[in-house]
């Protein structure tokens, strides 16, 4: 079952015998994961070059590994064409098929004496080409607001003065990390859902941490998050989308479902959480500042009931992340794991049971501690 259709088994049910008929719960979430990008491996041209600067489509990649390969950055901009077209778009290019222009320069060597090279590429014509997203489905995360008298453009999208509207970014009742607030059945090397095809849980999430504040067993911070890998030759453009958020940048779009197994009634009831349950912070973004206080708390029941009361004043909310998608990963998944042809793994490393995420001080040298 999904995580959404479980709900209502374990309200008729009871979450001891719901455990008892059901094996697996999948989940799912697809939105904007601005931690994304991708190793290319372009192959060795004649005669050979160490790229030592590379763009695709004029989105420069970085390029401090071996000779041909790179990593293009999600949110990476086009040098001529800023705001509207960047990594996230070179990537859901290459995997609808598009004809991207590859320009390297080099300082030559010995070993590789040429200094420039320009060329046609698709993703075919790659050795390699996985999708490595340092942080992806952030455990719970920030409700936007702006209490200014001007329009804030943001990485939560455009905030309208005087509190006239929030955003905010979460599947809530099917979000992966919220269905298994502890990662018990996540681990590095889970088997997931990832762009349309097979990825795995590679690491913890960057800026992971488990010292939030929890209510009804769910962070009420943004908490821990995965980082995952998988092959972008086997991913769709229907899972991985480039987003132009206008006034601040470029994103990608990710669709990522994770299947968890249920090994007791506990992880039942914790699967069967409902967006009443969940509460996520609402914040303030015309504060200048990591350390921004909470206005509020609101769950996401109200959120998605599309107005949330702030103030005494009713404010308008919307998603930046699809629910609609993230059903449709979630049962996509269900699917595949009923025809056998998505296998469940289980983790060969759990992941920080305590860890915090420290924040940067600007420090001299002789001020650092060893």
């Amino acid at each position: 079952m999904t995580a959404e259709e479980v709900i209502d088994l374990v309200e008729s049910r009871g979450a001891k015998e719901a455990a008892k008929e059901v094996d697996v719960v999948t989940t799912g979430t697809f939105g904007a994961m601005c931690s994304s990008g991708a190793f290319l491996n372009f192959g060795h041209s004649e005669p050979p070059i160490k790229m030592q600067k590379v763009w695709l489509n004029g989105v420069p990649a970085y390029t401090g590994v071996a000779a041909v390969d790179a990593y293009i950055g999600a949110t990476e901009l086009k040098e001529e064409d800023n705001m509207h077209y960047g990594g996230a778009h070179v990537i859901e290019d290459l995997i609808s098929g598009e004809v991207l222009s590859l320009k390297a320069t080099s300082y030559g060597t010995d070993c590789y004496p040429r200094r420039e090279i320009e060329t046609s590429i698709t993703l075919d014509m790659m050795n390699q080409a996985y999708l490595f997203n340092p942080r992806n489905a952030y455990q719970n995360y920030a409700v936007a607001t702006n209490s200014t008298d001007r329009i804030l453009f943001t990485y939560m999208g455009k905030l309208l003065p005087n509190y006239g509207n929030a955003t905010f970014s979460s599947a809530g009742q099917l979000s992966p990390l919220m269905n298994d607030p502890k990662c018990r059945t996540i681990g590095i090397g889970t088997r997931i859902f990832l762009g349309g095809g097979v990825g795995y849980v590679s690491w913890e999430g960057t800026q992971f941490s488990t010292t939030a504040p929890v209510k009804n067993g769910v962070p009420t911070r943004p908490s821990r998050s995965i980082a995952v890998i998988g092959d972008l030759k086997k991913m769709s453009t229907e899972y991985i989308r480039a987003l132009t958020l206008h006034g601040y940048g470029i994103s990608l779009a990710v669709g990522l479902g994770v299947p968890i197994p249920i090994l007791d009634e506990e992880m039942m009831e914790s699967v069967a959480i409902r967006d009443e349950d969940i509460f996520a912070p609402v914040f303030d973004y015309s504060v200048q500042s990591r350390s921004r206080k909470v206005l509020t708390e609101v769950s996401y029941a109200e959120l998605r009931s599309g107005h949330i009361e702030l103030f005494g004043k009713d404010v308008k909310t919307s998603s930046l992340s699809s629910y609609y998608k993230a059903r449709q990963i979630a049962n996509e998944l269900k699917k595949s794991i009923e025809k056998g042809t998505f296998l469940l793994s289980e983790p060969v490393q759990a992941l920080p049971s305590e860890k915090s995420s420290k924040p940067l001080e600007i420090r001299s040298k002789e001020g650092v501690k060893i």
